[in-house]
Order: C-alpha cells, then structure tokens, then sequence
C-alpha cells in the first residue's frame, strides 16, 4: 500500500509540475477587446535617441528596409509622389556622369522624413541606387569614415549631387521646393545654393 502511495505522489507531482510554456510564437502580448476579439498589443515605441538604433558610417540603403528603420522608411517612400514635371525633366538629364552622397542620421526627424522621399525621387528617376554612397552620422553630425570631415556636415541630411565628381550642389536638411525640384535646379545650373 504504501508503494502505491508513493507511486500516486510522484505521477502527482510530475503531472502538476512539468506544465510546458507556449512557445514563443504563440507568447505574444495579447489584449481582449470584446467577447470574441483579440487585438495585438503595438510594441513599445523606438527610442530613436537610443544609440544602439544609429546607423554609422557606410551603409547599404537596403538596411533602412529592416526593422526599426522600416517603421518609418517604407511608409514615407509609399506616401511620397513626386511631381511629375519635375521628373519629366530629371528623365531628360543624362545621369551617366553623376554620383550621389546622402549623409543623414537615423536619429534625426529631418532624415527620416526626406531620405525616403528621396529615394522614392530616385526610383521615379530611374537612378542606379549603385551611384548612391550613404553614410550614417551620430547626433554630433560626425561618422567613422575616412575624409569625412571634407565633406563640410552641418546639419542632416544632406544630399551632395556630383557630376563628373565635382560637386552641383546640395540639399541640406529641407529642400527649398521640392526634392526633385532642387534636383533640376541644381542639376541644370540653376542653383543659388551651393
């Protein structure tokens, strides 16, 4: 009897006590709304102040795709629509000679909001995205790459234009019109600001 005591207490307490957790997937944080309906909690909000979230130096523009720059960089590029006759003539300019530098901050407001209008500008352009250098900066405007410091950065983003590896001229932190506006402009010699 008192084996089959023993027995009884141990299948008890390996039953009550071995109770596995969901898996992850199915661990998520989960509010109830109404009977019958389940709505996801958001996550938290992105401390883009946070230094772990900069992008520094060098950077391929396929990173701001992925989580957390895609927060804001896919639903900018969506939303923006270039002009058409800005466009139109950005399409008659002969881009073989022109290079592109884009100098922004992951942190900055100001470069999360134009440099995925800027690119949209790009696509709609037709540009090689392969003639477009982009380097990160800290929130000191300065970055890990050699020679930066000729590049003369005072507020972000900037977009430096090149041809024929001469600088055209710039866009600093807003444009004056419109992105592909200011890129004719520049682009055509009809600049004021270098």
């Amino acid at each position: 009897m008192k084996n089959i005591c023993f027995l009884f207490f141990i299948l008890f307490v390996f039953f009550s006590g071995c109770k596995t957790a969901k898996p992850l997937a199915e661990n998520k944080p989960e509010l109830i709304t109404k009977p019958g309906t389940v709505t996801e909690v958001a996550p938290p909000p992105i401390n883009y102040a946070d230094q772990t979230t900069w992008l520094l130096g060098y950077f391929k523009p396929g990173q701001l795709t992925n989580y957390p720059y895609s927060t804001w960089y896919l639903k900018g590029f969506d939303d923006y629509q270039p002009k058409t006759d800005a466009i139109n003539k950005l399409l008659e300019i002969n881009k073989e000679d022109i290079t592109i530098k884009v100098v922004m901050g992951t942190w900055c407001p100001d470069s999360r909001r134009e440099v995925p209008r800027f690119m949209r500008v790009l696509d709609a352009w037709q540009f090689p995205v392969a003639k477009v250098t982009f380097i990160g900066v800290d929130d000191a405007k300065l970055s890990p790459v050699g020679e930066y410091v000729k590049l003369d950065i005072k507020r972000v983003p900037t977009f430096i234009i090149y041809k024929n590896n001469i600088e055209a001229g710039r866009i600093i932190e807003n444009p004056a019109t419109s992105l592909e506006q200011d890129m004719v402009n520049i682009l055509t010699g009809m600049n004021n600001n270098k």
